[in-house]
């Protein structure tokens, strides 16, 4: 059949029918949910995403950026509301639509779709405290240029601090997003004269190595230690014990991305910021203090 001629097409229209995506990894099962779900809708609307990759980097996300508007694209998604401010700059002189995803800053007059990662973190940490936890650590995922994980951060802080328990400096701790990593921290938690009773992260991955560093130690989970996860990714309900998390519509959130960049340039008004709920999904690996069942 007849194949429109594209470069064509897009003179004259100025449109490429492209959009471009930058995320911070691919070694990361939330982003590749959610670009199989963007995907899937701009399919449907009939365009077409490039996708790259900034490593959490912010002067290589304003270069892929750059090389994106070169390359034609008519509106980009971004991960989160970390960026070089000459990245805006670059974004306002193109004149592109653009949209952050997977943070809710409604005081910030930038488009963005997704949860309030602050309240979300502070439920999960809440639900620790509601058990009758007082000895809660903290294992968050690198804060450095990730604002979804210092919003969870504050969170949690904010949690404990709303009922006077002190979270010690030896008892938070930061790594990458590896299995390997978090299996370290939980060691580290572990091995202290004081340890706590249980430990709320920043993400399901970072969860499962705490989880399996301290079965593997000998601890009971959630008898000696509950943990609390923050994604729900697949395998969160199939561990055994499960896990409790947050749950966020991962595929919705990035698929309302694509939707309010491609109603955007159809000339429809759109909301500027859009919140997406999150729900706390209690499983097997929380239970009150081992002091307080008895």
């Amino acid at each position: 059949g007849y194949v429109p001629d594209a470069v064509a097409r897009a003179l004259s229209s100025r449109r490429t029918r492209t959009l471009g995506a930058i995320i911070p990894t691919i070694d990361n099962t939330m982003f590749a949910r959610g670009i199989a779900a963007l995907q899937k809708y701009l399919a449907s609307a009939g365009y077409m995403l490039i996708l790259t990759t900034n490593g959490y980097d912010l002067d290589v996300e304003l270069e892929q950026a750059r090389n994106l508007i070169s390359r034609g694209i008519d509106g980009l998604v971004l991960r989160g509301d970390c960026h070089h401010e000459s990245l805006r700059a670059l974004i306002a002189q193109a004149g592109i639509p653009f949209i952050n995803v997977g943070v809710y800053k409604p005081d910030r007059p930038y488009p963005c779709v997704g949860a309030d990662n602050e309240a979300a973190a502070h439920r999960a940490a809440l639900h620790l405290v509601e058990l009758g936890h007082r000895r809660i650590a903290v294992v968050s995922a690198l804060q450095s240029n990730n604002d979804r994980a210092s919003a969870r951060v504050s969170g949690f802080r904010r949690a404990l601090s709303e009922n006077g328990i002190a979270l010690p400096p030896e008892w938070h701790l930061e790594v990458p997003y590896t299995l390997d990593d978090a299996r370290e921290a939980s060691r580290h938690l572990l091995g202290l004269s004081e340890r706590p009773t249980a430990v709320v992260c920043g993400n399901d991955v970072i969860a499962y190595g705490v989880l399996l560093e301290a079965e593997r130690s000998g601890f009971s989970v959630p008898g000696d230690l509950s943990v609390v996860g923050f994604d729900d990714l697949e395998w969160s309900r199939h561990l055994r014990p499960s896990l409790t998390t947050i749950q966020v519509p991962t595929e919705f959130t990035w698929q309302r991305a694509g939707e309010y960049l491609v109603r955007h340039l159809a000339g429809e008004k759109m909301m500027m910021h859009h919140e997406v709920d999150f729900s706390l999904v209690v499983r097997e690996s929380t239970a009150a203090p081992m002091e307080t069942a008895l």
